[in-house]
Order: C-alpha cells, then sequence, then structure tokens
C-alpha cells in the first residue's frame, strides 16, 4: 500500500465513535471510500487519505466541526493500538514517551522526513513536546486528535495540570473554547511549530500497569531483531517486520500478512519461494529466535513466552520448542542458568 497508512484499529474506533454520536455507518463508509473488510483486521493498514476523509466526513454528519478534539478526548490510545499497551507497561511517564517515540508508526507511518515524529525540546519557557510532522496544515485535525489523546492518556496518572500551554499551526478554526477546555491551558493558534508546554514534574510519574503480552515487546532481545528488520530489504525481513507486532494475536496467516505489505497472497508465495522460502517457514523461524531469546532472558514466564509468539496454550508452545531444541523450554531455562 503507498504512500501513508493508518492501522485499522484506529480507525474502526473512529467510525465507531462517529455512529455513537449520531453520524449514519454508510453514508461515514461512503464517504470515506473504506471497506469494512478492511477494518475487520485491527492490524490491518488503511490509507492516511481514507482516515482522514473518515475524519471529515464525521465532523459533516456529526454536526461538530470540534470532531477530532472530542474523539481525542474520549477514546485512549490503548482501546485502540498496542503502542498505548506498550505505554502502559513502562515505569514512568517518560519511559511510555520513548515507546511511543518508538513504536509510533504502528499507529501511523508517515512520511516524515525526520527520524521520530515527536521530540522533547526545553527553552526558556520551559520542556515542550513537540509534533514535527511535515505539512501539519494539511491535516490540522491530526494536530487536534493527537494532542487531545496525549493529554487523556496521562490523566489518570496525576492530579495536576499535564499541559501549561498549547501552541498549533493552523488558524484558529472557530471552536478555541473547546481547545482551552480540552488541554485546560492558553492555547496559540497559527504558531511556528505544533507543540504542548508540559510540566516536567510529569515525566517521572509512575505507570506501571504492565498488561502481560507487552513484556516481551519491552525486552532487549526483540529490540535487536527490530533494529536488524529496519535495515533489511529482503522478502523474508519485509515479512518478519509486518509479523511482528501481531504475533501475540496469533493472527498472522498469509493473506493478513500481504494484506499489509500490499501485495496478493500469490504475489508473497512468489517472492518468498525465489528466495527459496515458505511463509510457514518464516513463521516458525520467527517464532523461534523470539522463543529462544525470552527463554535465555528470563525476564517472563514460560506461560507468557508461549502467549508472546503465537500460540494458543503452552502445552504447543512447549512441543514447538522441543523440536526446535530438543529439550523443553524450563530445562533450556534452567541449563541457561547453570551455565
Amino acid at each position: 500500500m503507498p504512500g501513508p497508512t493508518v492501522a485499522a484499529g484506529v480507525t474502526r474506533r473512529l467510525l465507531d465513535v462517529a455512529v455513537e454520536l449520531g453520524a449514519p455507518r454508510p453514508a461515514l463508509l461512503d464517504a470515506s471510500g473504506l471497506d469494512p473488510e478492511a477494518l475487520a483486521d485491527h492490524d490491518n493498514r488503511v490509507p492516511l487519505a481514507s482516515h482522514m476523509a473518515l475524519v471529515r466526513a464525521a465532523k459533516r454528519l456529526c454536526e461538530d466541526p470540534a470532531f477530532a478534539l472530542h474523539y481525542g478526548d474520549r477514546v485512549n490510545l490503548a482501546e485502540v493500538s498496542v503502542v498505548g499497551l506498550i505505554g502502559y507497561a513502562c515505569e514512568t511517564v517518560l519511559d511510555a514517551f520513548v515507546q511511543l517515540q518508538r513504536y509510533s508508526p504502528l499507529i501511523m507511518d508517515l512520511d516524515l522526513g525526520v527520524e521520530q515524529r515527536f521530540a522533547l525540546v526545553p527553552d526558556e519557557e520551559g520542556l515542550w513536546l513537540v509534533d514535527r510532522r511535515p505539512d501539519p496544515n494539511d491535516y490540522p485535525e491530526l494536530t487536534e486528535g493527537t494532542f487531545a489523546q496525549m493529554v487523556n492518556g496521562v490523566r489518570r496518572f496525576g492530579d495536576k495540570p499535564f499541559v501549561l500551554a498549547v501552541e498549533v499551526t493552523h488558524p484558529d478554526p472557530g471552536y478555541a473554547s473547546e481547545y482551552e477546555r480540552i488541554f485546560q491551558a492558553p492555547v496559540a493558534f497559527e504558531s511556528a511549530r505544533n507543540a504542548l508546554r508540559i510540566d516536567p514534574e510529569w515525566l517521572g510519574y509512575r505507570v506501571a500497569q504492565q498488561p502481560r503480552y507487552v513484556f516481551g515487546v519491552l525486552a532487549r532481545h526483540a529490540d535487536e531483531l527490530l533494529a536488524r528488520l529496519d535495515t533489511a530489504d529482503d522478502t523474508r525481513a519485509r515479512v518478519e517486520k509486518a509479523i511482528l507486532p501481531i504475533l501475540h494475536t496469533g493472527n498472522v496467516a498469509m493473506p493478513a500478512i500481504a494484506r499489509l505489505l500490499g501485495c496478493s497472497r500469490d504475489t508473497l508465495y512468489r517472492r518468498l519461494k525465489a528466495e527459496g522460502l515458505t511463509f510457514a517457514q518464516v513463521l516458525d523461524g520467527l517464532r523461534h529466535r523470539l522463543a529462544l531469546a525470552y527463554v535465555n532472558g528470563g525476564k517472563v514466564s514460560i506461560n507468557e513466552i508461549a502467549y508472546l509468539v503465537g500460540f494458543a496454550d503452552p502445552a504447543s508452545f512447549s512441543r514447538a520448542f522441543k523440536r526446535w531444541t530438543g529439550a523443553s523450554p524450563a530445562s533450556a531455562r534452567a541449563q541457561r542458568r547453570r551455565a
């Protein structure tokens, strides 16, 4: 799929909110050109242009010009993306910000022109969280929704103001009072950047609501694997990179991965065959390497590892691990500890 994309789970939740607020679902789908089947898989990708067409249709059909702000204020990122759950697995708000930087392409894969979308920038006024998205005024609704969702996401972890000031590059859209209500801070329109001035004390606030399945995502070996995949350009590496964020779901069938890569199942089959591989071999090899990393790392239980690498139950995982290594996961971990 060429061009910027958005996780289907994010778009689907936006569609549901618009319907909850009174917009007819068929009219929303018609105006955005979205196929309901493309939204059925939470981890599928949809074009950014279609996502934004849905936002603007929702504004019109809900008769709510501030719909993007209201969506961000209403929906927590953890409801729509694994990135939000990863944030809740972090020790502090600063740790969550670091993970947001790392995984933000899973939410929205944009042509940024910079390595990371967000930056913490200190100046004489204080500490600013800056959105460095290029051409932000093409879609000011993205700025509205993103910033509102950030404020919504941290609200439960402290009772003092998180945002002290807001700067946005677009003109006043006519509902400045809604900005001030949601952000509870002064807002400057037509600024040089899109940024939130935040209270630095918030960065140390504790989060640590660890959902079980994200433990391994944050493990060092998975980081190394992601770094390797980011620099690889063969079909196997691209398939592994597509599988990795959704491996824990177990929903990693070849047709779904082909859709994520923007090709047909037959095309993906031919490309892997040219490298002497089948899809099953790639999936099995990825599970094998990750399982070894988790077992040797000692950070998660055997049952959790089974879930992380996409097995329905620990028994199935143990059988696969014994096929890979000749030993059970428990004995392999015990041997590693004795070494």
